[in-house]
């Protein structure tokens, strides 16, 4: 399998006013998860969807693109090998796979995605 990019994430510190932005800019469709989270449906059959989130913490804004990997543990862990750093270990995500962020030696932040069910 390849390593295609399957997600991507938007940070923002003031999450009604960050959505409501995308929404007129884009004409994106939003879902609400909760007051600090929302999917995001480009209305597009190109291309990734992704989420607007407000992790409550820093960093608040940032950007973020998730790469879809087999393996987080290795992803990770070949990732260091070559400079980068494990910025988030692997997280549930209930009902859907398991993340992971990291930094590249340059300090961007990239996340890893593992769907439920993946060998």
């Amino acid at each position: 399998m390849g390593a295609p990019v399957v997600h991507f994430e938007i940070g923002c510190q003031k999450h009604e006013s960050t959505v409501a932005f995308y929404r007129e800019l884009f004409g994106w469709a939003t879902e609400s998860h909760g007051p600090t989270m929302s999917m995001v449906n480009t209305g597009s059959s190109v291309g990734i969807q992704g989420h607007v989130n407000s992790l409550g913490h820093p960093p608040h804004q940032y950007v973020t693109f998730y790469v879809q990997v087999d393996d987080l543990d290795a992803s990770l862990a070949k990732a260091g090998a070559l400079g980068g750093k494990t910025i988030v270990p692997p997280q549930e995500v209930p009902g859907a796979g398991q993340f992971a962020w990291f930094q590249d030696p340059e300090g961007n932040c990239i996340g890893l995605w593992k769907p439920m069910g993946r060998c």
